[in-house]
């Protein structure tokens, strides 16, 4: 099992940058995707973000794609999502979640990920 912790995240201004980070504990010796979703209130929860283990193979959401980053450092445990010219539609609760395996449907799906953190609040005043 995994288990995981979000931070990083805060209120900032339109245009500001947040980076939020994921540590990963527990069975970790195997190959695991970590994911970052979001959900504002009344929306559904939407992918913003994927990252595979092995090779690195990212996806993104074209809402946020061209500025918001993933990455992870393996030593660490550790997944990022650097978040560049937040706007206020960016504003929502954070989640990251994990699978085992390297893969993810198409798009990334929350039924598919098995283990999620408590979530971090990111707000985006305009």
């Amino acid at each position: 099992q995994l288990q995981l912790s979000e931070s990083g995240g805060g209120w900032v201004q339109h245009g500001g940058f947040l980076r939020l980070s994921c540590v990963v504990s527990g069975s970790t010796s195997d190959d695991y995707t970590i994911g970052w979703f979001r959900q504002a209130p009344g929306k559904e929860r939407e992918a913003i973000s994927c990252i595979s283990d092995s090779d690195g193979t990212r996806y993104y959401a074209n809402s946020v794609r061209g500025r918001f980053t993933i990455s992870r450092d393996n030593a660490a445990n550790t997944v990022y999502l650097q978040m560049n010219s937040l706007k206020p539609e960016d504003t929502a609760g954070y989640y990251c979640a994990a699978k085992y395996g390297r893969s993810w449907f198409a798009p990334p799906s929350d039924n598919e990920f098995a283990y999620w953190g408590q979530g971090t609040q990111v707000t985006v005043s305009s």
